[in-house]
Order: structure tokens, then C-alpha cells, then sequence
């Protein structure tokens, strides 16, 4: 047998060991032979470069690396749903399908946290997996989803047709991931859908091989098929991964039942859902019932409530913050809420835990407020047991042992010890980190090494180290062309707008909206630090508190001495106004909730506020605008409430450019 024959054998023995594995859950092969028939092939093709082909499965090893990601334009939209957040909006819908469609039966769907996909296929090989984007337009991933097992590289039948589902990441892989990177002292992933979405944007394939992503299948274009139940056992037959996990169901009833046995089956799968996806079952009745600009009417999400897991409280620890704030910290058994493990909490201070009833030993239901942020919300009483601790706020700092200071009418409590070694560590981190004065590769880490090094001991000496060069690239782990990188960044940070300055040094109650407030108000540091309080308190949004802290920075002698530091060090002191462009987010105040796919938040934040608008956290009467992503949160539910005008990704996309 030729190299070219046996490579062909061996490919379609490799293929469709892999289907059975990873889509179907029925091997026939032994790891171990798996993998001597993958090692030959790897050898063959080795010897033979030109006759490696698309549907090869050693492309799922990896390899490839890209630039960038090409943009792909999608011939058929990728429509979003409609949510539903309640079972009478479920009746509703449900009302309104009858009334075009009275014959009309639903299938219903895991709602997978992950990405969504498309998958094309050109004679049976797989020739292009792309991102959602806006719908429209989205990002060529092809490299990487080939790397994911349960994706076939050649289907069972050599058809043309495209495909869609989600892509996700286990829960497992997710745990054993965030371990690596906290070993590797990385920066961990929020949840399992953030670290599939960073894995297959990654440029090296190698990289998202080793993430253990996988996927669903849950969407054809191919008209052949007459519902939505023929369209999951169509593609599974094609070699394509479906969740076997859904119901027929002929009404309204039977979809609660449906949800309500997923609710319960929900934590013990191997996977995140949020939710359950509920469509008219006859492919015939969409095009009668429509749909609407945004999303179709023969479909809808239904959205889990935010979900609460009850854990054990093992101990409170103590944190201190850049401006000495000290911050009890609930540290309890690792428990997953929505799709993270979550292991502790802000406990806030000491009113919030004795209002709170809250004790060491407790068992405590933890949520995510906002479906982001962990938060305890209180005790299980019923499970209250004689070992518990009862909880006493500390009188010394953690750190330095200074004793601390508690404000009247406040109630955090503070170490004022002005040489505290975690306040001028956190002091730093946040000085260099992206959202203040953004150095690049000026990570949590660096600063920390390198301020135990002694090479970065306040502000000024982060625009010194450039002295230190010859021992800086001695360093074990760092080498010339990281710190010549760094020092780079470091030089080309001197340029920034003052306001990432002021918000970069850390004084009390400034936020990075408050500085941009103050400094489009007074437009040089000379002039905040000769501004008088009333001049402060006057700004919008700058109450008292914020006044008497900025005015009190700036006539502190060691602040003074710090800021003309700065200034010999080559700093840009002015405000430069002609950033700021007139757009329709001229003055307006927007929220996101979700995940924008053309873009990170900060990248966003950052080009609502150079058109004078501003990004926050949370949706208020005052809100103008909720920008809305994939998977949004509670957020959306709430500015459906207020009123709120809702502007989806590609109208977003289209107001900025």
C-alpha cells in the first residue's frame, strides 16, 4: 500500500473513531490505538506534506497561527431570540403562536452558555467556522474549531450545508484551566463561557487544542427537513454532536413542566445552561408566524432566575485596599453559581456582616449579584450548628499591623499607616492597570516583582526603571525583550489624557468618570491643584465627599511633591479636549449587559466616552441607553422595565462609527 492510500485509510478510521467517541458516546477503539493510528498518520504526513488535506484529523492538534481573524459575512443572518424571564410571558407567547398557528407544537433546547457558531461544509469537509459577530458580519475561527473533537472535519454524507450551535467549555476543563493559570499567577476566567469565547479567539491554535472546548449543533439550512426535531436527528446522522436532551411538546403546559425538570437536572450536568430555547417544532409555520425587526416570533429564550447555592463559610479574611480601606472577605467551600466557581466574597465591613447575622462555620447561600459579582446573602439559620465563630472586626491592620481608624458617619475602617506595604502594592497595580493610567505589560505580577526587587517602590520610580536596565534584564523570567517592551510601554504612557492620571493616583471617592468631570472642568493638574472647594463641588455629579477628598489630596505636601515629580518625569499635565468627538452618545449615559462579539467592555467604554458619553454598571431611572450583547443579564430585564431604549450590537456597531 502507497503513503497516499494508507493516508486515506487511516484518516477515515481516525474520523469516525472520533464521531463515535466524542458525538455519538460509543467507541469502538481503545485509546492507546487511537493514538498509534494518529502518531502514523502525523509520521505520514510529515514525509508527505502534500498530501495533508482540510479533513486530516491531525489538523485537531493544532498549528496553525494567525495575525488577526478575517471578517465573514453571513449569507443567511444569525438572529438572536427574544427572552422571557417569567412563565407568563411563556403563556403570552404562547397565546400569540395559537392566534396564526393554533396547530402549532414546540421543541424545546438546552440554552447552552457558550458562543455561538457556524459551521460550513463543502462536500462533506469542513471549509469555514465563523462567530456570530452582529449577525451579519462575523470572524473567521476556522482554525481553532477544528481543533475541537467533537467538531467532524468530514461529515458521514459529502453534502454542502451550514450548521450552527454553540460552543462551550465544560465544567471540568474550566476547573482545570483556572488551575493552570493560577499557578502560572494568570489572570483567571470569569466563568466557562469567558474562556471558551478567549480560547477560540486565540491566534495560536495550539493554544485553544489544549482548552478542551466542545460543542451542540442545534440549526440547518437545510430545507429539506420538516422540524425542528428532524433537523437534530438529521445532523446528528451527518456526524454532527446534537444534546439529546430535549422534549416534543404538544402545549404551553408541557414546556413548564420541561423547564422545571431542567431547573432541577441543571447543576449536575457537565455543562453551563442559562436557560431553555422553546421553538414551534413545524418548520413550515415560521415563515407564517414572522418575526419581528429583531428577533423571530416562532422562537424564545427562557431565562433561569439568578441562581443561589448554598456552601459552608470556612473563615473571614481581612484585604487592604489602595486607599487603605480594610475589606473582610468570606472565604467558603468552591461552589458554582451561573458557570463560575466561585470560592469568596466582599463581605463589605462590619455593619454588612452583623446586619447580615453571618458567622464562621455558617452555611451560607451565596448569588451573583447582577448575574456578576458574588455576593452572600445571608445564613441558613435552619443549619446553624454549636461549632459556629462569631464574627469580631479586627483592630489592626493585616498587613502592618497599624491600628486602624473607623470615620464617624462611615463604616468602612482604615489603616492610615501611609508606608502599609499592601496599600502601596495595590496603590501601583491599580496606577499601571487598564483602566487608570493603562501600561502595557505593566501587569499585577510585574508590579509585584519588581516592587519586591526594590525596583518600584512608589509612582515616580515606575518612570525610573529605565536606569536599572542592565539588572532588570537578569531578571529569571523577564530577558531584554520583555523589559525592553515594558519600558517602551512605560515612555509611551507619558502621552495619556490627564484624566488617566488623576483617576490613576488613587484618591478616595475619584472614579475614571469623576476625572474626566474635573479635568474637562479645570483642563491642567496646575489647575485642579489651585481649584478652590467650591469650584470642585460645583461640577456635576462631584457632591461634597469628592470635593473635600480632591481638595485635600492637593494640599498634601507629600501629593505636591509626588505630582511635580511627575511633572520632571515628562508626564502630560493637560486635558485634551479634542478627543471628544459630538456623537449620538454625546452626553448620554449607557449600560452593557452581555457580551459584545466585536469588542472587549473596556474597548467599548473607551469609545462611548471619546464621543463624551459614559459606560456604568448598573441600570437606573437615569439611564439612557442599555447596549445589549450575547447572553445578557438581569440588566436587560430591568431597563425592559424602566423603559429603557435597547440597542442591539449591530445598531451600536453603526451609531460609532
Amino acid at each position: 500500500m502507497d503513503a497516499l492510500d494508507r493516508i486515506n485509510e487511516l484518516k477515515d478510521i481516525l474520523n469516525k473513531a472520533s464521531i463515535a467517541y466524542y458525538v455519538n458516546d460509543k467507541p469502538f477503539m481503545e485509546d492507546y490505538e487511537y493514538d498509534k493510528l494518529m502518531n502514523e498518520l502525523i509520521k505520514l504526513e510529515s514525509e508527505n506534506p502534500e498530501l495533508k488535506t482540510l479533513d486530516s484529523p491531525t489538523n485537531k492538534i493544532g498549528g496553525e497561527v494567525l495575525s488577526k481573524f478575517k471578517k465573514v459575512t453571513h449569507e443567511v443572518k444569525m438572529a438572536s431570540l427574544s427572552d422571557a424571564f417569567s412563565y407568563d410571558e411563556l403563556v403570552d407567547f404562547d397565546r400569540k403562536v395559537k392566534e396564526v398557528a393554533p396547530g402549532a407544537t414546540y421543541l424545546c433546547e438546552l440554552k447552552i452558555d457558550g458562543l455561538s457558531v457556524s459551521l460550513k461544509y463543502e462536500k462533506g469537509i469542513l471549509v469555514l467556522a465563523s462567530t456570530r459577530g452582529n449577525g451579519l458580519v462575523g470572524e473567521d475561527i476556522t482554525h481553532n474549531v477544528k481543533t475541537i473533537k467533537s467538531v467532524p472535519l468530514r461529515l458521514t454524507e459529502d453534502i454542502d450545508i451550514e450548521v450552527r450551535g454553540e460552543i462551550f467549555m465544560p465544567k471540568k476543563s474550566f476547573i482545570k484551566l483556572n488551575l493552570e493559570r493560577e499557578e502560572n499567577e494568570e489572570e483567571l476566567f470569569a466563568n466557562c463561557r469567558n474562556a471558551a469565547a478567549g480560547s477560540v479567539r486565540q491566534l495560536d491554535s495550539k493554544i485553544a487544542a489544549k482548552r478542551n472546548l466542545d460543542t451542540f449543533l442545534y440549526y440547518t439550512l437545510d430545507s429539506s427537513v420538516k422540524t425542528q426535531e428532524e433537523a437534530l436527528l438529521s445532523m446528528k446522522k451527518l456526524g454532527l454532536k446534537t444534546n439529546s436532551l430535549y422534549k416534543h411538546a404538544k402545549n404551553i403546559k408541557e414546556v413548564i413542566d420541561y423547564i422545571e425538570d431542567m431547573a432541577i437536572l441543571r447543576d449536575r450536568l457537565e455543562y453551563d445552561i442559562d436557560g431553555i430555547v422553546i421553538k414551534v417544532n413545524e418548520i413550515e409555520l415560521h415563515d407564517i408566524i414572522g418575526e419581528t425587526v429583531k428577533y423571530p416570533k416562532w422562537a424564545i429564550a427562557y431565562k433561569f432566575p439568578p441562581e443561589e447555592v448554598r456552601t459552608k463559610l470556612i473563615d473571614i479574611k481581612y484585604q487592604v485596599g489602595r486607599t487603605g480601606v480594610i475589606t473582610p472577605v468570606a472565604i467558603f467551600k468552591p461552589v458554582f453559581v451561573q458557570g463560575s466557581l466561585i470560592s469568596k466574597a466582599t463581605l463589605h465591613n462590619e455593619d454588612y456582616v452583623k446586619e447580615k447575622d453571618i458567622h464562621i462555620n455558617d452555611t451560607v447561600i451565596i448569588h451573583k449579584a447582577g448575574d456578576v459579582i458574588p455576593e452572600v446573602v445571608g445564613p441558613v439559620l435552619d443549619e446553624r450548628k454549636n461549632d459556629i465563630i462569631e464574627f469580631k472586626m479586627i483592630d489592626k491592620c493585616p498587613c502592618c499591623g497599624e491600628s486602624l481608624v473607623r470615620l464617624e458617619g462611615e463604616a468602612d475602617y482604615y489603616c492610615v499607616n501611609p508606608n502599609c506595604k499592601e496599600k502601596l502594592v495595590n496603590g501601583l497595580i491599580h496606577f499601571a492597570s487598564k483602566p487608570a493610567y493603562d501600561i502595557d505589560s505593566l501587569g499585577e505580577k510585574v508590579v509585584k516583582d519588581l516592587y519586591e526587587l526594590g525596583y518600584i517602590t512608589d509612582i515616580p520610580s515606575i518612570f525610573r526603571l529605565g536606569i536599572n536596565y542592565s539588572e532588570l534584564i537578569k531578571i529569571p523570567g523577564y530577558g531584554e525583550k520583555s523589559i525592553d517592551k515594558l519600558l517602551e510601554s512605560i515612555e509611551e504612557s507619558k502621552k495619556n489624557n490627564l484624566d488617566r492620571l488623576l483617576f490613576g493616583l488613587g484618591i478616595r471617592h475619584v472614579g475614571s468618570k469623576v476625572s474626566k468631570l474635573i479635568c474637562k472642568k479645570f483642563l491642567s493638574m496646575d489647575n485642579i491643584m489651585n481649584a478652590k472647594y467650591e469650584d470642585i463641588s460645583s461640577i456635576p455629579d462631584c457632591g461634597d465627599a469628592i470635593a473635600k477628598s480632591v481638595y485635600d489630596y492637593m494640599h498634601n505636601e507629600y501629593n505636591i511633591k509626588l505630582i511635580e515629580s511627575l511633572k520632571e518625569l515628562g508626564l502630560n499635565m493637560e486635558y485634551n479636549m479634542g478627543d471628544i468627538k459630538v456623537n449620538y452618545f454625546t452626553n448620554k449615559k449607557c449600560v452593557l449587559t452581555g457580551t459584545l462579539s466585536s469588542m472587549g467592555r473596556s474597548e467599548a467604554k473607551a469609545l462611548i466616552e471619546s464621543f463624551g458619553g459614559s459606560l456604568s454598571d448598573s441600570v437606573s431611572k437615569k439611564t439612557d441607553i442599555l447596549i445589549l450583547g450575547e447572553n445578557p443579564g438581569s440588566k436587560y430585564d430591568k431597563a425592559k422595565q424602566l423603559g429603557i431604549y435597547i440597542m442591539e450590537e449591530p445598531e451600536f456597531l453603526e451609531k460609532i462609527k
